[in-house]
């Protein structure tokens, strides 16, 4: 009984820190509400490019009373874009957007809807895997940092946003814009 029990608490906990893909740094144990159309992320949640060609609606379940920044990251690009399966893998930017703040009250269901008029500084770019033979799905990574207040990106970052979207490293990042871990995420998978 007592292993049991010891058991079910330990896939509770896998379940629980699963809100980035197994192996990403940094991992994200608060689920980053994420819903295309009327269909909500769950991680790892499989997606057809059409049903991700608008920019989702993020929310959160706890507390949202400052600023955020959202980024979208596909972690198995390909070094190859002409024939994907002859590359190496490897992280695209898709989206960084800045200044999400809670728009109205929470749902039924504890949601805070976030909404941001900015438009960048890496603007909206839905998922497009290339078709490969064999099919390889791509984990799109959803993150959100709180926005320091009066937060000005550092030319470093702005750097890195702007050309160096192949191979973009997420911990570089971080330490470059001078942001504190991510405190939600969630990630979903499209195949070419």
């Amino acid at each position: 009984m007592k292993t049991s029990g010891i058991l079910s608490a330990l896939a509770l906990v896998g379940i629980s820190a699963g809100q980035t893909p197994p192996g990403f740094e940094p991992a994200v144990e608060q689920k980053l509400e994420v819903t295309f159309g009327t269909k909500s992320v769950t991680p790892g949640l499989a997606f057809a490019k059409t049903e991700t060609s608008r920019q989702p609606t993020i929310g959160l379940s706890i507390p949202a009373n400052g600023t955020y920044v959202w980024m979208l990251i596909d972690l198995d690009a390909s070094t190859n874009f002409l024939n994907p399966s002859q590359g190496q893998r490897t992280t695209y930017l898709h989206t960084v957007i800045r200044d999400f703040k809670a728009s109205g009250g929470a749902s039924a269901d504890g949601v805070s809807t976030l909404k941001s008029t900015a438009t960048g500084p890496v603007a909206w770019f839905a998922p497009a895997p290339q078709p490969e033979n064999p099919p390889h799905p791509h984990r799109y990574t959803n993150l959100l940092w709180e926005q320091p207040e009066n937060w000005q990106i550092p030319s470093a970052a702005n750097q890195m946003l702007q050309s160096q979207k192949t191979g973009f490293s997420v911990p570089k990042f971080i330490t470059a814009a001078g942001l504190k871990d991510p405190i939600a995420a969630n990630y979903f998978n499209v195949t070419g």
